[in-house]
C-alpha cells in the first residue's frame, strides 16, 4: 500500500535499519554472498541496555537473506532435541541471534557455512553518530533519485 501511494504521488518512501554506510557494505555483500552459499545465521552484539532483539540491522539483514533462498540448514530448528530456543529466532528463513551484554557496543554479522570453510561479514559500529551521519545525508540525496518504496541503504549505493 505504501508503495502504491509513493509511486502515485512520484515519491520516494526509504527506510532502513542501520543508515551506517559499512552496515550497508556489509548488507550488500552478505546479499552476494548468500547467492553462492546456501547456509547463513546472523548474530547481532549490543550492550545489555539495549532494548530491541534483535537490533533493526540484524532483522533486515535476515529478511533480506531469506529473500535471496533459504538456507539448507544442515538441521532443521524443528529437528533438534533439547533447548530449541538456544538456536535463536527465524526470522524468513534464517536463524537470528542476540547477545546483549557488557562490553558490547553495537555489531551485526552474517555468518556463513559451506563444507570445509567459513565466511564472516561483520559490522561494528563505536558509540558516536557519526557513523549514520553520512549515511543519512547520502539517503537524504538519492531518495530524489528513485520513487516507491525502498527498504536499505545498500540499495542507494553505487
Amino acid at each position: 500500500e505504501i508503495e502504491k501511494l509513493a509511486l502515485a504521488k512520484g515519491l520516494c518512501v526509504f527506510a532502513s535499519g542501520n543508515y551506517s554506510i559499512t552496515a550497508a557494505l556489509m548488507t550488500r555483500f552478505a546479499l552476494m554472498a548468500a547467492k553462492h552459499v546456501a547456509d547463513v545465521e546472523v548474530i547481532d552484539y549490543a550492550s545489555a541496555k539495549k532494548p530491541d532483539t534483535p537490533s533493526g540491522t540484524g532483522r533486515e539483514l535476515a529478511e533480506r537473506l531469506s529473500a535471496i533462498r533459504k538456507p539448507s540448514n544442515a538441521k532443521p530448528v524443528n529437528e533438534l532435541s533439547g533447548a530449541r530456543e538456544t538456536r535463536g529466532a527465524t526470522i524468513g528463513s534464517v536463524q537470528v541471534h542476540s547477545v546483549r551484554m557488557p562490553g558490547y557496543l553495537l555489531s551485526c554479522e552474517a555468518v556463513f557455512g559451506a563444507p570445509d570453510e567459513r565466511l564472516v561479514i561483520r559490522h561494528d559500529a563505536g558509540t558516536s553518530a557519526a557513523p549514520y551521519v553520512s549515511g543519512t545525508l547520502l539517503a537524504a540525496r538519492r531518495v530524489r533519485e528513485t520513487k516507491g518504496l525502498r527498504r536499505g541503504l545498500d540499495q542507494l549505493l553505487d
